[in-house]
């Protein structure tokens, strides 16, 4: 069955296009034309504007539902929810550092998630166990550790096809545990390092792609030893997430890597959810999340954060909507899917007003 969807300006991912309709078939985009050039009914709803809808790599909870305490499918259909109001159609639930029963619970929730038609999930993102203690941040110290291949591979072997992504230090884990993570189809990322700028730098070269939240936890840039951060910059491919709340990264800060980096950063919610269970009680302090007095999380939707990048990082606002849907499809390989609006891709369509408030499912 054929849909149109029409808008005063689209946004394809590449360019606006203005006055122009979206057909779409089974859920397909099908064809971009200018609506002057179609017939559509006079009662049709014109949107605002139509862009590709967003898509959150790394989220933690929603609605009071933290996925690692409540590791089953409730957890995750609120999780879509609060991703979906946000504008995210695509999300990857996260489990920080926690014990590996936690992990396979979270592994079986998403398979059932999917079974029950359960929309949105991408896969799992594991941030941790496999993490330097030094750059821990709020993960519990206890359960970080360098990993066995054994425990490595029983893991994988036990989420395969669910997991998706796995943030590692890399000079935790050596070079048999990173080829057999990546042989496994799995996006590693950088984070929670204490890595040198030589150690982050060979870790990139040998096909790590991406480091998650920038800045955040992991060795800084310093002129003797410009660390992790300085690498990330100085490299031609590596691409990073960060979290623009203006409490992970400072928004000046946000606007220098924009300027080094370009299209390689790209943005996370990194957003948790109210809880006292669980070895990480968060709690929501104004538009933040703490656990033990540390920030854990940040209460950001990705509609909120593509305002803050435009209001707040002098991001412009085509530039903002690729760094929350084109580029982290890309980093998760669905590129050639999700991300931009043109023919063959998926209908994944939000409307957006004017003010960057609202964030509305069109398709």
């Amino acid at each position: 069955m054929q849909k149109i969807f029409s808008a005063n300006k689209i946004f394809t991912g590449n360019k606006w296009l203005y006055n122009h309709s979206i057909i779409t078939e089974n859920e397909i985009i099908i064809a971009v034309v200018p609506t002057n050039s179609i017939n559509t009914s006079t009662h049709q709803k014109i949107y605002t504007s139509i862009v590709p809808a967003f898509i959150d790599i790394q989220i933690y909870g929603g609605h009071g539902k933290l996925f690692s305490v409540y590791q089953n499918t409730d957890a995750l259909f609120e999780l879509n929810k609060y991703c979906s109001n946000g504008g995210a159609l695509h999300f990857c639930p996260t489990v920080a550092t926690n014990s590996i029963d936690v992990f396979l619970k979270c592994i079986d929730a998403v398979k059932e998630y999917w079974n029950k038609g359960g929309k949105g999930c991408i896969g799992l993102h594991l941030e941790g166990p496999w993490l330097n203690k030094i750059k821990r941040g709020a993960h519990i110290e206890n359960f970080i550790h360098s990993p066995t291949v054994e425990e490595v591979k029983a893991l994988l072997e036990y989420g395969k096809d669910v997991i998706k992504i796995i943030t590692i230090a890399p000079e935790v884990c050596n070079t048999e545990v990173v080829k057999l993570i990546q042989s496994y189809n799995i996006v590693i990322s950088a984070g929670h390092s204490n890595a040198t700028y030589a150690e982050a730098t060979n870790a990139f070269n040998n096909g790590i792609p991406t480091v998650t939240h920038l800045f955040n936890a992991m060795s800084a840039l310093q002129h003797r030893e410009p660390g992790l951060v300085g690498a990330v910059f100085n490299h031609s491919n590596v691409k990073a997430s960060i979290i623009p709340d203006g409490y992970h990264v400072d928004y000046a800060a946000i606007t220098i890597a924009k300027k080094i980096m370009q299209e390689r950063l790209f943005v996370i919610t990194d957003a948790v959810t109210d809880t006292t269970e669980g070895p990480y009680p968060h709690k929501l302090n104004g538009d933040k999340y703490v656990s033990s007095g540390i920030l854990s999380g940040s209460a950001l939707t990705m509609i909120k954060a593509v305002k803050n990048l435009v209001e707040h990082c002098n991001i412009e606002l085509d530039e903002a909507l690729r760094m929350c849907s084109l580029y982290p499809a890309q980093v998760v390989g669905l590129s050639n899917e999700l991300g931009k609006i043109e023919n063959g891709f998926k209908a994944c369509l939000i409307a957006l007003n004017d003010e960057l408030t609202n964030a509305t499912i069109v398709c």
